[in-house]
């Protein structure tokens, strides 16, 4: 019996649906959108990820474990050593190194030089193993003028088929080119890879008797862990042991936080739709009351009603979801093409996935928007469960718009504020979510409240205009209905603000911290994309403060280090820092003095959070000469290195490691100086010195905080890309909640005709309670949105970036989101009251009794 019950129940929710299909499309567009925004982002990232771990595995290999040395590398008698340890089958030794590669026509691009001994790479990496072209001799792959270059190497000039004789490849070592003779391939994937014999890497990259990494094959039913204690305390300074999870989590630990907010921010429109939904379903229980009570006195129970709306909710949160999933599949596929995977994040440069479709995601997100549907629902349905059917038949005790009480909204408010001072969850600012989302729940619940604040009192002095005392005291009486009617405004409103202040307050910052950063006329960089591997030729700093038309030069040595094995490699920063620090970095307070016989340096922000750096306290980390102890001056602003950077003065680093490399050199230059000869001058020292000026890249100051800030702009392209998607689902709630509300009211407008206004006064009328229920929303939801835009800048991206900024309020942009929603919120009531009021008023009347 139950069963056939609830079959009647659908089979009613599906002739509502039939009967009345344009009410509820606004709230299943709005749901399927948050669905297919939840989806997309879902399966780009997961594509992305994928796609980037497997080249990561593909480059590193499968062994049971690895001894990655620190900057330092590992001396070759580690080798034996390991080799020699109980239970290792097979010890590879490795050498690597990002360079760049010069391509004819004076072209340039980014590979990995990995150096591998071709007898015991195939039981640690196997994709790694050379294999030579046709014709080579058997032993070709230890011949050290030999490359063998993966897939995406062999593609950047088509030579899939190279003889050794027919190609030759060249690339960047120690600052100056060095030629290797096309050998063969390898079958790596991921980016352009270079694999070469060992001591040929060690003599090209200047690390003679020095390894980076030795890769481990254990003999059956030996553990990793007893390798580790048989070697624990002897351990090189600076090596760490690497398990086969690290790699992975390293590569997860890249893009996390990005990911993550992004699946928040997806998430944010199919909120805003079950808002909507709420809006939508309360307005048609209230416009249904006559129906819903006739189905009581025939039988229908509180239970029955109840179920009604629900099921209701779930058609529409049913058909949105599938929908939805169609939806964020076409456009996973076609961010995949165009956005390459990384969403303007940069963490997945160079990797074109392919789309890697999830059938438990698909489910899972379409069980999220028939969630977010009936939980939309669940208040309407209460009030469906809760009328009396006699007395609503009556035309009495219906939905009277009684306004909630004001405590739990300011209860879920002190939550919320209380939730935003807790720390992070696994280094992910859950509790601020569930902050933002207290707050939305709290502030909408308080929009009756805001209304009466507004509109006054009910015993306060009426207004003498007829209109406005008609206006005015139906917009108190139905204050609650506010709630329905704008739910969804106020939250799509809400989070618009948030994001429009989140992204100026970041976008200013980046601005300011760049004009700190960046005080020389000319910057050049030895090679773009490799990182701290590629130098200048050896004195070419000397040569260039003599150059016409430079009056200085400042050099700056930069390369990775590992501090965690699980997390991204910090940015190690040598340049000159002057006699104050403060006038060369963007310090965040006092750099404090230093200390009698000790080395300091500065840290950035990240430091502080991934890696426990404190102002005042030591620093140990491993530099080319060996672990060196610092004294953490002060911390400053990084924006452009998200897992931290330390700065320590050019002169220090050389005198402690002996190296005078330079990766980067900026230049001032003399008044009245052209670049452009500049540039080809400096091309001309370079080639003297025996470099490639091909592989140079310049950049006047100009262009980089150009460059920059398009970086920073894709980089929040998708987040502009949300908003836009938010406010629009807000403009249609206010669309689809106010004209139900209008349409609802034809028996009211037909009985104002026969008490003689004008359909010119009714429209008047309707505009004026409009009004002040959309002046009040507006209100709740700018202020919802600088108190969720404070957690943004405050909270959420110190804990998922670790990054500060200031505030910043950009009073234009925030005046045209309240503005757009005024007049879509207007425009919609006049064109709503018009087709209602030129309905006929006998009929109007007739047609409610």
């Amino acid at each position: 019996m139950r069963a056939l019950d609830a079959l009647r129940l659908w089979r009613l929710s599906l002739a509502e649906w039939r009967a009345h299909p344009w009410r509820q499309l606004a709230a299943l567009l709005s749901v399927a959108l948050g669905v297919a925004l939840a989806l997309s982002v879902h399966l780009i990232n997961g594509s992305a990820l994928a796609e980037f771990s497997s080249a990561v595995r593909s480059a590193n290999g499968e062994p049971d474990l690895s001894l990655q040395g620190a900057a330092t590398g590992l001396p070759e008698s580690w080798l034996d050593t390991l080799a020699a340890t109980p239970g290792v089958a097979v010890a590879s030794p490795r050498v690597h190194a990002d360079t760049v590669l010069l391509l004819p026509g004076g072209r340039t691009h980014p590979v990995r030089v990995i150096g591998v001994d071709a007898l015991s790479v195939m039981a640690v990496a196997p994709e790694l193993m050379p294999q030579p072209a046709k014709g080579s001799g058997r032993l070709a792959m230890l011949d050290p003028r030999l490359g063998f270059a993966n897939a995406a190497l062999q593609g950047l000039i088509g030579q899939v088929d190279a003889t050794p004789a027919a190609a030759d490849w060249q690339v960047l070592a120690r600052g100056k080119p060095w030629q290797l003779v096309a050998g063969g391939q390898v079958a790596a994937g991921g980016g352009p890879i270079l694999v070469v014999d060992i001591a040929a890497a060690q003599t090209m990259l200047g690390q003679p008797g020095q390894l980076n990494r030795v890769d481990v094959r254990l003999q059956a039913g030996a553990d990793a862990a007893s390798v580790q204690r048989a070697l624990a305390g002897q351990l090189p300074p600076g090596a760490q042991w690497l398990v086969p999870g690290d790699g992975n989590q390293r590569v997860s630990n890249l893009s996390r936080a990005y990911r993550v907010n992004l699946s928040v921010l997806a998430l944010v429109a199919l909120v805003v739709g079950g808002f909507l939904v709420f809006s939508v379903v309360s307005l048609a229980v209230a416009q249904r009351t006559p129906g819903l009570a006739l189905l009581g006195v025939l039988g229908l129970g509180a239970a029955g009603r109840r179920g009604l709306v629900l099921a209701e909710c779930a058609v529409t949160g049913l058909l949105a979801g599938l929908l939805g999933v169609a939806l964020g599949t076409g456009m996973a596929m076609a961010a995949l093409r165009l956005l390459a995977g990384d969403l303007g994040g940069g963490y997945f440069a160079g990797v074109a996935p392919q789309l890697q479709w999830s059938w438990p995601a698909a489910a899972l997100c379409v069980g999220l928007g028939l969630l977010a549907s009936v939980v939309g629902g669940a208040w309407p349905a209460a009030q469906a469960a809760r009328l009396s059917p006699a007395m609503a038949l009556k035309g009495l005790g219906g939905q009277g718009g009684q306004a909630p009480p004001v405590w739990p909204g300011l209860l879920m408010l002190l939550g919320g504020a209380g939730l935003a001072l807790l720390p992070p969850i696994e280094g992910l600012p859950v509790a601020a979510y569930a902050a933002v989302a207290a707050w939305l729940v709290g502030g909408i619940s308080l929009l009756p409240a805001v209304v009466r604040v507004l509109l006054g009192q009910r015993g306060a002095s009426p207004a003498r205009h007829a209109l406005w005392l008609l206006a005015l005291q139906r917009a108190r009486h139905h204050r609650g209905t506010a709630t329905a009617a704008l739910a969804g405004v106020v939250a799509s409103l809400a989070l618009c603000v948030a994001l429009t202040v989140m992204v100026a307050s970041f976008r200013s910052a980046v601005t300011t911290w760049l004009d700190t950063v960046l005080p020389a006329d000319l910057y050049v960089r030895a090679g773009q994309g490799a990182g701290g591997d590629v130098t200048f030729p050896d004195g070419l700093a000397q040569r260039l403060a003599s150059v016409p038309g430079v009056a200085r030069v400042a050099g700056m040595r930069q390369l990775q280090v590992s501090l965690s094995p699980r997390q991204p490699e910090v940015s190690v920063l040598a340049r000159d820092l002057g006699d104050d620090p403060s006038q060369h970095l963007p310090l965040v307070d006092v750099a404090l003095p230093l200390p009698a016989g000790q080395v300091g340096l500065f840290v950035s922000e990240a430091m502080l959070s991934l890696h426990n750096a404190r102002t005042g306290q030591p620093l140990t980390m491993v530099l080319p000469s060996g672990p060196v102890t610092f004294f953490v001056r002060g911390f400053y602003r990084d924006y452009a290195r998200q897992f931290g950077s330390v700065t320590l003065d050019e002169a220090d680093y050389r005198r402690l490691t002996g190296d005078e490399r330079l990766t980067d050199m900026a230049l001032w230059l003399q008044p009245g100086a052209a670049q452009a000869p500049l540039q080809a001058a400096i091309r001309a020292v370079v080639a003297e010195l025996g470099g490639a000026p091909q592989a140079l890249t310049f950049a006047s100051t100009a262009q980089l905080k150009a460059i920059s800030l398009q970086i920073f702009d894709r980089s929040f392209a998708v987040t502009r890309y949300l908003q836009v998607v938010a406010i629009a689902i807000g403009l249609a709630g206010v669309a689809a909640s106010l004209s139900a509300q209008v349409l609802s009211r034809q028996r009211e407008f037909g009985l104002l005709a026969h008490l003689g206004l004008t359909r010119s006064q009714v429209m008047r009328l309707v505009l004026l309670e409009t009004a002040g229920w959309l002046i009040a929303g507006v209100l709740v939801g700018l202020g919802l949105g600088l108190a969720i835009s404070a957690v943004l800048v405050h909270v959420v991206n110190p804990q998922s970036f670790h990054w500060t900024m200031p505030l910043l309020v950009p009073p234009g942009p925030v005046a045209a989101l309240l503005g757009a929603v005024l007049l879509a919120g207007l425009g919609t009531t006049l064109l709503t009251a018009r087709r209602a009021v030129h309905a006929d008023a006998v009929r109007a009347v007739r047609e409610h009794w």
